[in-house]
Order: structure tokens, then C-alpha cells, then sequence
């Protein structure tokens, strides 16, 4: 049985935090996640939508979190804030099917859940900064 998006949205958190940790593949760090805490890869889907997709555009997701936090280089922003706004910004730049305020509300209480007291705030601030100007970040289909 599927888990829940919320708890698959908590998955992909802990397999980017330990790939991104542990200097490994996103594929590595979810084989790793399944096997530790005996999940089965057909309940986790979304979860693995989720690694993948960010890891296949984790550039354009990088580039758009340094555009809009000005005061903040990357590297200076907090592992796990910075893979919260990672998985939201794939979402709501590559997946069309999940409304906006899902995606930044479920950031939000990742935020809150597993960041700083502060989390929250500065996830919801930079989440605020693209979605004033969403079609500007999504990327233009090309073929």
C-alpha cells in the first residue's frame, strides 16, 4: 500500500539529505533509505519521483533558489531548508499536477517538522519569491 504523499514527501527529504551528506547518488541514497527501514519501492513512488526529478534538475532548482535569496549563498543556507526548497521548487516548476499552495504548504510543515525554529519562515519567504513570478522560473518546453 501507497504511503501517504506527505510521508513520501518526508522520504525524499531523508534520501536527499543523506545523498546530498554522504556525497552519493540520489539512486544510491534511496536504495540505502528502502533497504534501512525495509520500505517497499512500490509504496514509494512519489518519493522516488520526487529524488529523481530533483536530482535530474537540481542546476535549474539551484540556480532559481540563488536568484531569489540574494542575501544567502547556497552553501550557506541549512542542508535540510535547502532540500525542502529543492523538493518544492521541482514541484512546483516540473509538476504541473500539484496545485502551488500544496507544494509550498507541504514545505512548510516539512519545514517546521524537521528545520530550525526559523525554518518555516525562510521557506515560505523564498517559496513566496517564485511564486509571484511562476511562469517566469518554469522552464519552456522544448522539442
Amino acid at each position: 500500500m501507497p504511503l501517504n504523499r506527505r510521508r513520501q514527501r518526508e522520504t525524499a527529504l531523508q534520501v536527499l539529505f543523506q545523498a546530498e551528506l554522504a556525497g552519493i547518488s540520489g539512486d544510491e541514497a534511496f536504495t540505502r533509505t528502502v533497504g534501512l527501514f525495509g520500505l517497499d519501492p512500490k509504496a514509494l513512488a512519489f518519493a522516488r519521483e520526487l529524488v529523481f526529478g530533483v536530482c535530474t534538475h537540481q542546476e535549474r532548482i539551484d540556480q532559481v533558489i540563488v536568484r531569489v535569496s540574494r542575501e544567502w549563498r547556497l552553501e550557506r543556507i541549512a542542508n535540510v531548508d535547502r532540500n525542502i526548497i529543492r523538493i518544492a521548487l521541482f514541484e512546483l516548476l516540473f509538476r504541473t499536477d500539484i496545485p502551488a499552495n500544496v507544494a509550498v504548504n507541504e514545505a512548510i510543515e516539512l519545514a517546521k517538522a524537521y528545520g530550525t525554529e526559523d525554518s518555516g519562515r525562510f521557506v515560505n519567504g523564498i517559496l513566496g519569491k517564485v511564486i509571484e513570478q511562476l511562469e517566469e522560473y518554469r522552464p519552456s518546453i522544448e522539442n
